[in-house]
């Protein structure tokens, strides 16, 4: 009984430092991805977006990399959050774990639409009916649908966050402040991607500032998670 209860806290230990370790490393991969796209997607400019993909396709294409290595990286993530925090609520993490996928499932769907682009500007019989413009105007068309449609997936990644984030905080497995911190950001997140589908000029006046209160708790959470672990079983649940 005693060995059990040791591997399983180990288990538990090991979950939860792989999750840490991931959440630094998506952060990181995350970035990367945006700074890619902000460098070829020139505003407004189908033209010079064609030519900028055209011109630096392996480079767009490491971004998209990234991008596919952060959505893989979220998958232990979201797993690993969920056999922690089941105990503490067993209902919601699964429904945590469900916006979680559906979020990575919308965002693996948007790098598509820039490999189509990719695709477009790179020429082939397949596209000589069009002209250069109507390509250019296509490309830019799937980059912009790339661009913004990481709001719906940032919908789902706050509410899920959100709902783990809650569990954090009822099982104690890591300090309060920082599941409260996991809690507001996530809110925030929600919230944010929600105002800026109904009115995308939000996002040009904001950037990407709304995104950091979840950059600093993920980061936060994972260091915290790769450090020290989480509070053994018995006594998250003594203090809960």
């Amino acid at each position: 009984m005693i060995e059990a209860s040791t591997g399983g806290e180990r288990a538990r230990q090991g979950w939860a430092r792989l999750a840490g370790l991931m959440l630094i490393l998506t952060n990181g991969t995350a970035a990367f991805g945006f700074w890619v796209r902000d460098s070829y997607l020139a505003q407004g400019d189908a033209a010079a977006t064609a030519e900028h993909l055209a011109a630096s396709a392996t480079f767009v294409r490491l971004g998209l990399a990234a991008e596919l290595v952060t959505i893989a990286g979220v998958i232990p993530i979201a797993v690993g959050f969920y056999i922690l925090l089941e105990p503490a609520g067993r209902g919601l993490a699964l429904l945590a774990l469900a916006w979680r996928l559906i979020e990575n499932a919308v965002l693996v769907v948007l790098v598509f639409a820039s490999l189509t682009a990719l695709t477009l500007v790179g020429g082939g019989d397949f596209i000589k009916a069009l002209t250069p413009p109507q390509v250019a105007d296509l490309a830019y068309a799937l980059v912009r649908v790339h661009s913004w449609g990481f709001q719906p997936g940032f919908l789902f990644l706050g509410l899920g966050q959100a709902l783990f984030a809650s569990l954090w905080w009822r099982s104690r497995c890591v300090p309060r402040w920082l599941a409260g911190l996991g809690i507001a950001a996530s809110l925030v997140m929600a919230a944010m991607a929600l105002a800026i589908t109904v009115w995308p000029p939000l996002f040009l006046k904001l950037g990407v500032a709304y995104m950091m209160p979840m950059g600093l708790y993920e980061i936060g959470l994972g260091l915290w998670l790769v450090v020290r672990g989480v509070a053994p079983a018995g006594q998250a649940r003594d203090a809960g």
